[in-house]
């Protein structure tokens, strides 16, 4: 009778050891999947950089260079007699899920940068490349701005 009572004891013993093991997994593969979704941001926000830069210097001859009004001219641009794409497709927010990209504006008007609209603190804080010096240690995504830089000035947000 007595080797019942130890046989319950080492059972829950090995649900409680069970449990702990998940979570630490469950902890470890968030902390994995918000970096894949960093890495992921990085990436198409350097795409959207390059792309509204081919836009703004591969213009018509005869029309003044300006940059794209809304992203969707990133992938038709219909300045030329056939389409010209820039981007294969707006792209999702890997932070967000949604293409609702925060938009950076010229003072003249036009997109030159996105950002994600996410408020989420980032885990990679350090070591960015020399293109992204300003995302050391920004307190969320929406600070990790990629933005064509003219010489034109200074951007601004439109929301």
């Amino acid at each position: 009778m007595r080797q019942k009572g130890f046989t319950y004891i080492g059972l829950l013993l090995l649900v409680a050891m069970t449990t702990s093991a998940l979570a630490v997994a469950a902890s470890l593969w968030s902390l994995e999947s918000r970096r894949e979704k960093e890495a992921d941001l990085l990436f198409i926000g350097a795409e959207f950089r390059q792309a509204i830069a081919s836009f703004r210097e591969r213009t018509p001859a005869g029309q003044a260079p300006r940059f794209p009004q809304r992203l969707e001219e990133l992938v038709d641009d219909r300045r030329w007699p056939t389409t010209r794409r820039h981007l294969r497709q707006v792209y999702v927010d890997p932070m967000t899920g949604s293409r609702d990209w925060g938009l950076v504006t010229a003072p003249g008007g036009g997109i030159v940068g996105v950002y994600s609209r996410s408020e989420a603190a980032p885990v990679k804080r350090a070591r960015f490349p020399e293109d992204y010096e300003g995302f050391d240690d920004a307190p969320g995504y929406q600070q990790w701005r990629f933005v064509y830089s003219s010489p034109g000035g200074p951007a601004q947000e439109k929301n």
